[in-house]
């Protein structure tokens, strides 16, 4: 296979995170903070690297790649970013072995929201740019990726989102760069229109503008130990929901949107899932607490709202210690954690449109037990669903649960109790944050496992957010045969 194509746009990537390290290294020069030595030179040493693909691979044609180059691409990208991601971490004041930063970059980069630094007060702006940063640049390739790559890829039913124009894995470079510079602008000003709000809310400026970045990534990252619920403000709440719910919807239908496209996004079936689904969970687990917990009915739907959209969505953020809800609760979040949003989105997650292929699926199943020679067939959107997608839709789910099993099972052999283990298995492959229990809960953070499940664990946050298969694909031996 010839590397030349994926090295010359892993040295585009790199040399884009080389300058993006600067940011956080001007917060922290103004600060008068010795961090910025460390990003510096974790700059200096992304950028040589970088540089040094795209110089080597300067004279090749760069136009297409084929499928194989994709898949490497795809993977190659993810993990090279959350390497040199880590190099601030370890070469800064944060007290991380190698295994923390990389966890730290990685969970950054794939949005997923888990932390190994247990009190974020002491760390300096750069540290906390930094790791908002690398949310919000996880959040925009993921959505790129999402619309340009994986569909072409026909990845996990991905292929029902396929642009005509643009059917085939040659096309991928040419589709990214087409839809990288319109979601960028829309993005962007997102983003720059949630900070504002959440300043004016009454959120430090600095906080504002990290939280803004991490909330349309469905990231998570906070400034603080204890998340949203530091602020105490129903205000911004609120305004992180809404956030968040942007966040999972489709990016596909806000282009759209600049073009008079409006419908699309309240006509889409996706959408219209994820609203019911959050609101109904919402509003079990408010009735929970009232009966249970004797919370007064605001109190209650504002706790349990904004938790279950933060864990659906992916985000991980948490206004309050959802832990000692008791196990109901704990059941439906665990179970909430698996959902996601939708497809072309910043979330992760099963997600809608194979949760309504499922269902369809089912329905149709049921109906052919009824009548054996009848011809039922399996529509989503209105659109008859192919026998592939169905096919994609279905291995999708299976290795999503088999692989969440496993991941569980591993992690429990590394000393984690039960409890611990289920949610750190269901949050890094889910890509939610945190999980339940005492130590990595809402309330703790994931520094005390240890180095094995660390590992486990940053595995899973790449094996997650690359949908499954874009990883397992690697691992067959035809993929490295000519």
């Amino acid at each position: 296979m010839p590397l030349n194509p994926v090295l010359y746009i892993l040295g585009i990537l790199l040399s884009l995170l080389a300058v993006a390290m600067l940011i956080p290294a001007g917060f922290d020069f103004y600060d008068a903070h010795s961090n910025w030595k460390a990003f510096v030179a974790a700059s200096a040493i992304t950028m040589f690297f970088g540089l040094g693909f795209l110089l080597s691979t300067r004279h090749d044609n760069m136009t297409s790649i084929n499928l194989r180059q994709a898949f490497l691409l795809t993977n190659s990208a993810w993990m090279g970013i959350g390497l040199f991601g880590a190099l601030p971490f370890s070469l800064a004041d944060t007290d991380m072995i190698f295994h923390d930063a990389v966890f730290e970059a990685v969970s950054g980069i794939t949005t997923t929201g888990s932390t190994v630094i247990p009190h974020l007060e002491i760390m300096s702006r750069g540290i906390l740019m930094w790791r908002a940063a690398l949310q919000w640049l996880g959040g925009i390739g993921i959505i790129v990726m999402a619309l340009a790559v994986l569909p072409m890829l026909s990845i996990g039913g991905m292929q029902l989102f396929r642009t005509e124009s643009y059917d085939t894995p040659d096309k991928v470079i040419p589709r990214a760069t087409e839809l990288a510079g319109g979601i960028f602008l829309i993005y962007t000003l997102l983003t720059f229109i949630w900070a504002i709000m959440l300043t004016a809310a009454g959120m430090p400026g600095f906080d504002a503008v990290t939280h803004a970045m991490t909330t349309l990534a469905t990231g998570g990252f906070s400034t603080r130990t204890e998340s949203i619920g530091a602020f105490d403000n129903a205000l911004v709440e609120m305004l992180i929901i809404i956030g968040m719910v942007v966040g999972s919807l489709p990016f596909a239908h806000y282009l759209a949107m600049t073009r008079g496209g409006w419908k699309n996004l309240f006509e889409d079936p996706q959408v219209r899932w994820f609203i019911a689904i959050s609101a109904s969970v919402s509003l079990i687990i408010t009735f929970q607490l009232m009966g249970a917990h004797q919370l007064p009915l605001l109190t209650a739907l504002r706790q349990a709202g904004f938790n279950t959209v933060s864990l659906m969505t992916g985000t991980g953020y948490s206004s309050i210690d959802y832990g000692i809800w008791g196990g109901q609760v704990a059941v439906i979040l665990l179970i909430a954690m698996f959902i996601g949003g939708c497809a072309g989105s910043t979330t992760c997650g099963i997600k809608m449109f194979r949760l309504q292929v499922l269902a369809a699926t089912a329905k149709v199943q049921l109906a052919r037990l009824l009548r054996p020679h009848a011809v039922n067939v399996v529509y989503y959107n209105k659109r008859p669903v192919p026998e592939t997608v169905m096919d994609a839709v279905m291995g999708f789910f299976y290795l999503y649960m088999l692989s969440f099993v496993v991941i569980a099972i591993l992690l429990g052999l590394t000393g984690l109790d039960f409890k611990t283990a289920l949610s750190a298995a269901a949050t890094s492959i889910s890509n939610v944050g945190p999980g339940l229990g005492d130590i990595i809960g809402p309330a703790g953070s994931f520094q005390p496992i240890s180095a094995a499940a660390k590992w486990i664990m940053i595995a899973a946050m790449i094996l997650g957010r690359l949908e499954l298969f874009t990883v397992l694909v690697m691992l067959m031996p035809n993929f490295w045969k000519r």
